[in-house]
């Protein structure tokens, strides 16, 4: 009796944080809030005056990139977790990095919000995208594979131009 008493108390920490984590929206916010901190910290790295900076002529520039990833943000939360509320506009390149910087924040603000009310039931849900059908778990992980892999690029920016990337912001 002892020795399953003991065995419980071991492992009551595991069994209760994976079982917080089986929750794949909450898993998917937290991701989310750290991964609008990176991005952050990654633009404010870059100085203003190379915002326009892009390696070759078939790449966007860093601003270009920041703008993409808040469109993509924008388009896929509404499209598919806000009743099909999205638009495909184009987003006019603010003026200043400081303007960029509120922007970019502010479209992982309104996604998490969106994200945030939606079910649980809702992500088992199928949706048509373009590629094909999809479950709203998918567009989740489409959401933060995208900004990852511009995000990735924009590092490569910042070595490119020898500005030390922000340590990794991710657990």
């Amino acid at each position: 009796m002892k020795n399953i008493r003991l065995l419980f108390i071991l492992l009551f920490p595991l069994i209760s944080a994976w079982a917080q984590q089986a929750n794949p929206k909450e898993a998917f916010l937290e991701k989310w809030d750290n991964s609008k901190n990176y991005l952050l910290a990654i633009a404010e790295a870059m100085p203003e005056d190379y915002y326009d900076f892009m390696p070759t002529e078939r790449q966007m520039s860093f601003e270009e990139q920041l703008i993409h990833i808040k469109g993509n943000m924008d388009w896929l939360s509404n499209q598919y977790f806000n009743a099909g509320m999205a638009t495909r506009e184009n987003i006019q390149i603010p003026d200043t990095k400081a303007e960029i910087l509120k922007l970019i924040g502010a479209a992982f603000d309104s996604t998490r919000d969106i994200i945030a009310s939606a079910s649980e039931e809702s992500l088992e849900e199928t949706v048509e995208f373009f590629s094909g059908p999809k479950s709203r778990l998918q567009i989740l992980n489409l959401l933060q594979d995208h900004v990852t892999h511009h995000r990735g690029q924009l590092v490569v920016y910042l070595n490119l131009k020898e500005i030390k990337p922000p340590r990794y912001i991710g657990w």
